[in-house]
């Protein structure tokens, strides 16, 4: 009779039961283990709600004789292999970017996050997980896109946090590079 009150317990738990979604909020403090050389890796499992997701690429420091460039991905380690975020950090970017980009409605500017930055991030509206955000100082420009984010969570406010977590890492420092 115990056995079968246990089972009937366990089932009834498991068809009413529902994942509860994880909110605890992005790191604020820059700290390893990092992927892709100097992205924390516990933001990119908040934000797309995979635990130790595959990643291919690096995303260098700024240096004084290097350009800023590198490209970072992570996929879902199952299955067709999914991008689920993608990080880019090159030398095309302008103000006019982000200027038109704000104009057009659809996506909000970012707060100050590097001095001299200017940013927008957005939501997709046709689909509620998928969000990006972009950073531009002079030519420097961060791009991050959340490809799949997790349901539930504010997947705008991740792009914004995770920007606000590498960005003061990834950005060059004042004055050297020019603006744009």
């Amino acid at each position: 009779m115990a056995i079968l009150g246990c089972a009937l317990i366990s089932a009834s738990a498991c068809m009413g039961g529902t994942s509860k979604v994880d909110a605890t909020p992005l790191p604020t403090v820059y700290a390893p283990p990092y992927i892709c050389d100097h992205v924390p890796k516990v933001a990119v499992e908040r934000v797309t709600g995979v635990v130790d997701p595959l990643v291919t690429g690096s995303l260098p420091l700024p240096g004084e004789d290097r350009p800023v460039v590198g490209a970072c991905s992570a996929f879902e380690p199952t299955g067709e292999r999914r991008a689920v975020l993608r990080i880019m950090l090159d030398t095309g970017g302008s103000r006019g970017q982000i200027e038109n980009q704000l104009r057009d409605g659809v996506s909000e500017q970012l707060p100050e996050i590097v001095p001299d930055g200017f940013g927008f991030y957005t939501v997709d509206p046709n689909e509620e997980t998928r969000a990006g955000a972009m950073l531009v100082k002079g030519k420097a420009r961060l791009s991050i896109e959340l490809v799949k984010g997790v349901e539930g969570r504010d997947n705008a406010a991740d792009v914004v946090a995770l920007m606000k977590l590498i960005a003061p890492k990834l950005i060059p420092a004042a004055g050297t590079e020019e603006n744009g």
